[in-house]
């Protein structure tokens, strides 16, 4: 399986709109092909930052995902005028080898 595991700093406070809006979100990759589940996440000490974790059947999978007008509009719920700090934003893969 291959994991997908973003992770970012909103720099403006909008933090709870974010997570309002990760938790309405409109389920629009949850049909792509090879998708399998995402999980959100916040640091309790740290509630401005926010970990993303997806997982995908295979690379290409994800890529093909990352690369459609999909991606784009599944980010369309995101709060007008949020920033991020781009010092705190990162996008790491994985294989996931044992459970």
């Amino acid at each position: 399986m291959y994991v997908v595991m973003s992770n970012f700093r909103v720099a403006n406070g909008l933090a709870s709109e974010v997570r309002t809006a990760f938790l309405n979100r409109p389920h629009k990759v949850d049909h792509e092909d090879g998708f399998v589940r995402m999980e959100v996440m916040q640091p309790v000490e740290q509630p401005e930052d926010f970990w993303l974790t997806t997982y995908w059947r295979d690379r290409e999978s994800w890529e093909r995902w990352y690369r459609s007008h999909s991606y784009k509009d599944s980010h369309s719920g995101m709060p007008p005028g949020l920033k991020l700090d781009p010092t705190q934003t990162e996008i790491r893969h994985f294989e996931l080898f044992a459970e």
